[in-house]
């Protein structure tokens, strides 16, 4: 057995998404570069071929989605990245991937917008359309990473949790995170791997989209034998296209199922002297590192505060966020936006805390300070 070594290194939000792919077991990347997510493509184009992986530079984020798509079904675990822009354009591929229930993972780097807006600067605009961007009903999963560590953790997670339920993952940065530099140690991982479950039936016994238990079928790679039909059209349990309200109805239902009976699987997220707190903040992305510094500077001046730091942003934490709603009097919402997933806490407390938030859009970072303030005025 040979002895692992450990390795340090200081690395980049976009270079440690990089690192947690080829953890994962990433072995093809499509993708158009575009700030603030560019350096996820230059290392890829670096690191794939020496892992025998494959890296493509497509003609735009449209053809991006369809190559990573096209890859996994062929058996690949599949990345691309891109910022808001070519987000919006790989809207439609994306809800092709949810309807065929093909793995994959899309890295948002976000930016201020919307349209071309501040190409360089931070901003959490897109937290909504990580769950409704693709038109009709589909489950989402969109995770948030606020540390280097995390960027790291998530992206394997992201993986883990696309081949696991057949679903499109989202990795949401923000730039702030994704070009800060941290300390981070590799090869201590204890992250187990999840590749997608296969069909243990002959190729002519094979039904691609029958119902389980859990919900998810298991997934045959073409090429090996198993030829079935894929398609962006509403399908029946063999992949072929159905206008059938009884057919139609249960396979809707079932892609909700597959999320909805897994969501404590799917919660990711950290507390900070959340227990005894009157005034709570729940953040994400690099604002939570903002307030984990003010919560901090509140409880050194005797003021009760503490942090929920949700890093699942899709399914929505909602058993965690109602609890910080139960205990506290108070709870403040920063987000460099105009109020994504302040309407969500919104909507889910039922009287028991007063709701604050404050809302940034200048392309500036919200600081600990400001926050403090708010904590303090709040109070």
């Amino acid at each position: 057995m040979k002895k692992r070594f450990n390795k340090e290194k200081l690395l980049q939000g976009n270079e440690a998404v990089v690192e947690g792919a080829l953890y994962a077991g990433c072995r093809f990347f499509a993708g158009y570069p575009i700030t603030p997510a560019t350096e996820i493509s230059e290392v890829m184009s670096q690191r794939l071929p020496a892992v025998d992986g494959t890296f493509i530079q497509m003609e735009d984020e449209i053809a991006s989605m369809g190559a990573v798509i096209g890859a996994s079904l062929a058996g690949a675990k599949s990345m691309t990245a891109t910022s808001g822009p070519g987000f919006s354009l790989m809207q439609e591929n994306i809800g092709y991937a949810c309807i065929a229930e093909v793995p994959c993972v899309v890295v948002n780097v976000m930016r201020g917008g919307p349209s071309t807006g501040l190409p360089t600067s931070p901003a959490q605009g897109d937290i909504m359309q990580a769950r409704w961007g693709t038109h009709g009903d589909h489950p989402a999963i969109a995770l948030c990473p606020s540390t280097i560590r995390e960027c790291y953790e998530l992206t394997i997670k992201a993986f883990n949790f696309s081949e696991k339920y057949r679903n499109p993952v989202i990795l949401l940065l923000d730039e702030v995170v994704a070009h800060m530099r941290e300390k981070i140690t590799l090869g201590d991982d204890r992250i187990d791997i999840f590749n997608r479950v296969k069909p243990t039936v002959p190729p002519e016994w094979y039904i691609p989209y029958e119902d389980t238990p859990f919900g998810i079928p298991p997934m045959a790679n073409f090429g090996e034998g198993y030829r079935y039909h894929v398609t962006g059209l509403t399908h029946d349990v063999r992949g072929f296209p159905t206008s059938r309200p009884d057919e139609i109805d249960p396979f809707i239902r079932r892609l909700f199922r597959k999320i909805s009976q897994n969501f404590s699987d799917l919660q990711i997220g950290e507390s900070l002297m959340i227990e005894d707190a009157d005034v709570s903040v729940i953040a994400y992305g690099c604002v939570a590192r903002s307030a984990k510094r003010a919560v901090i500077d509140a409880r050194e001046r005797g003021i009760k505060a503490g942090l929920l730091k949700i890093n699942t942003i899709w399914p929505f934490m909602r058993i965690q966020v109602e609890k910080v709603l139960k205990t506290s009097h108070c709870v403040i919402v920063p987000e460099m936006n105009m109020g994504q997933i302040s309407r969500e806490v919104k909507r889910v407390n039922k009287g028991d805390a007063k709701v604050f938030t404050i809302n940034k859009v200048d392309s500036t970072i919200i600081t600990p300070t400001e926050i403090f303030n708010r904590i303090r005025e709040v109070c």
